[in-house]
């Protein structure tokens, strides 16, 4: 199932509206009022990629459409405009977790942590995640990605915590990296373990709970949920715009009524997901509550 050209995927139209689909505006309504927690900061417009320069302008065109609707920001690099970011994030009042991107490149490592530090000294880190799924993709060994996060901590302003991101189960078949962070960052997505819909914001909610218990009393944030709009399917998990917003809902909701600290994924639709070294297939591409051209993608409340 993939993206049609052209057309934007609401799922509330304005002529023919059920009850069901009216009471999914007023859910969200609820939402917006308080604001939600964070969103993860897809940064990269249609013809960008990982490796693409980010201007300062169009960091703050996207920053003041989330603005208004979150509390935090997630970020994924510290270098080629990804600095702008936490920087711009701050100047409209929203905090940020800001994550140093490593991988097999030693040089690139290099600039991503030295940029984090640098960053954190000017007071636009609230919190420091030194990787993302390092470790899932092989790209460092526990003993490397160890002694980033030693240094980072080391050099670390005392009042910004230090974490990693990555799958659930890496931080209970990892106790050295559990015991190195001082906030768990864990990535939750049902749809990639091929969970049916009807049961995904359970199982969603056992994976948060299982890092909880190997968390000792540390802190223990969802860095990254969510469910594809389109794209075809998984297992028994399918892509569709009504799954994808019944998801974000339900996730939303949860994290308010328990108080977990959530980043949904994501902001924005990035055509780059589709192919390449992190290529997830047409699924890739779908994963934002806002299309490419900025329109949310569920409601026309937003």
């Amino acid at each position: 199932m993939g993206k049609r050209s052209g057309q934007h995927h609401y799922l509330l139209d304005s002529d023919q509206r059920s009850v069901s689909e009216l009471d999914l505006d007023t859910r969200l309504s609820r939402l917006l009022d308080d604001k939600m927690h964070g969103i993860s900061f897809s940064a990269y417009t249609k013809g960008q990629k990982p490796g693409d320069a980010l201007s300062r302008a169009q960091v703050e065109s996207r920053m003041a459409i989330l603005a208004p609707h979150f509390n935090w920001i997630r970020s994924f690099s510290t270098t080629q405009g990804n600095e702008h970011i936490p920087q711009v994030a701050h100047t409209v009042g929203l905090k940020t977790l800001v994550g140093a991107w490593l991988g097999e490149d030693a040089q690139k490592n290099r600039l991503e942590i030295e940029s984090l530090i640098a960053l954190a000294h000017e007071g636009a880190v609230d919190i420091a995640a030194v990787g993302n799924e390092v470790l899932y993709r092989g790209d460092l060994s526990e003993s490397e990605l160890l002694g980033f996060m030693a240094e980072v901590k080391e050099r670390l302003p005392d009042h910004v915590p230090m974490g990693y991101v990555d799958a659930y189960y890496e931080f209970e078949d990892r106790p050295a990296i559990t015991e190195a962070c001082d906030v768990l960052l864990t990535n939750c997505y049902p749809f990639w373990e091929g969970c049916a819909l009807p049961y995904a914001t359970l199982y969603m909610q056992d994976m948060y709970r299982r890092v909880h218990k190997v968390a000792k009393g540390k802190r223990v944030i969802i860095s990254e949920t969510g469910w594809p709009s389109a794209g075809g399917q998984f297992y028994g998990a399918e892509s569709s715009p009504q799954g994808a917003f019944l998801y974000f809902l339900k996730a939303m909701e949860w994290a308010v009524t328990d108080h977990v600290e959530m980043f949904y994924f994501a902001s924005f639709d990035e055509e780059w997901k589709v192919s390449g070294d992190a290529g997830e297939g047409d699924v890739g591409a779908h994963w934002g509550l806002w299309d490419e051209n900025h329109h949310f993608k569920y409601s026309r409340i937003i």
